[in-house]
């Protein structure tokens, strides 16, 4: 059964030095609160996963959190490069970081394969390419059935899944909807859960199309309101695309990273979580 925490408590009680963490969202519902409490925990030696990397996890990479990146494509949506994640590959800065990359399909399925409890995922993709000779969890089976060889990926399985959604009741059953990439996939393939959300209600209304995580599914859900801010949380809130644009600049340069660092996340600028 779902806690309902304060997102400070939630992230000190889940993640932990050394884990492996999904924080997932595609273009809607990023976690991003999420994120910047990691890095106001400091929590180091982080495995970070998602599908598409974008500027929450360029700020993880540029405070030092992660060692390694395991992810499909990678950039700042709309505007060009994720400069700290560049800066960490090439430059080693902060830390080295290591990087395990797929397909969006190989990503998708492996965490199919994780919330289903198997231990791999078949598709028709990565022909052509040399990611296989590069990536140790591609592989090849052949189908028993009919002969024909195909992708094989290993099963993702984190120990936190991290994702933000629109609503939840006092038990800890959560309602999102709009765009939900593998949200509700990623939230059963952990081993752990947190569910950021717009607002904790007293009970769900009708939502046509929504997806509804049970309390049994979700370890933890926390009161965020804005906590997706820059991507957007539909019928909340829009895109800031004015702060995909100014990161930019500010990643570019490594002080003027440490400067927002201190500024934003550690110091009296931040907002109140």
């Amino acid at each position: 059964m779902a806690r309902i925490l304060q997102l400070d408590t939630a992230v000190a009680e889940l993640v932990d030095d050394g884990d492996t963490v999904a924080l997932e969202g595609f273009t809607h519902l990023i976690p991003v609160a999420a994120g910047h409490e990691i890095i106001r925990q400091r929590t180091r030696n982080l495995t970070l996963v998602r599908m598409t990397p974008d500027v929450i996890y360029d700020q993880l990479i540029g405070a030092g959190c992660a060692d390694k990146l395991v992810f499909s494509w990678g950039g700042n949506p709309g505007v060009g490069s994720l400069h700290r994640f560049r800066d960490a590959v090439q430059h080693s800065w902060p830390v080295p970081l290591e990087i395990e990359e797929h397909s969006h399909a190989g990503m998708a399925n492996r965490y199919v394969a994780g919330a289903s409890g198997l231990p791999f995922a078949v598709l028709r993709g990565y022909a052509g390419t040399d990611l296989p000779n590069h990536t140790d969890t591609i592989s090849t089976v052949r189908c028993p059935f009919t002969g024909e060889e195909l992708a094989a990926v290993a099963a993702l399985n984190p120990d936190v899944g991290i994702v933000h959604a629109q609503r939840a009741d006092r038990a800890g059953n959560v309602q999102l909807w709009g765009i939900t990439g593998v949200q509700k996939e990623t939230v059963l393939a952990s081993a752990r859960s947190l569910v950021t959300v717009e607002e904790v209600v007293d009970e769900l209304p009708e939502q046509p199309g929504a997806v509804v995580l049970p309390t049994w599914a979700v370890t933890a859900v926390a009161e965020v309101p804005g906590g997706a801010h820059p991507s957007y949380a539909q019928g909340y809130y829009e895109r800031d695309n004015g702060y995909y644009q100014d990161w930019d600049a500010i990643g570019r340069d490594r002080e003027r990273f440490r400067e927002w660092l201190d500024t934003e996340i550690h110091g009296a600028g931040r907002s109140a979580r």
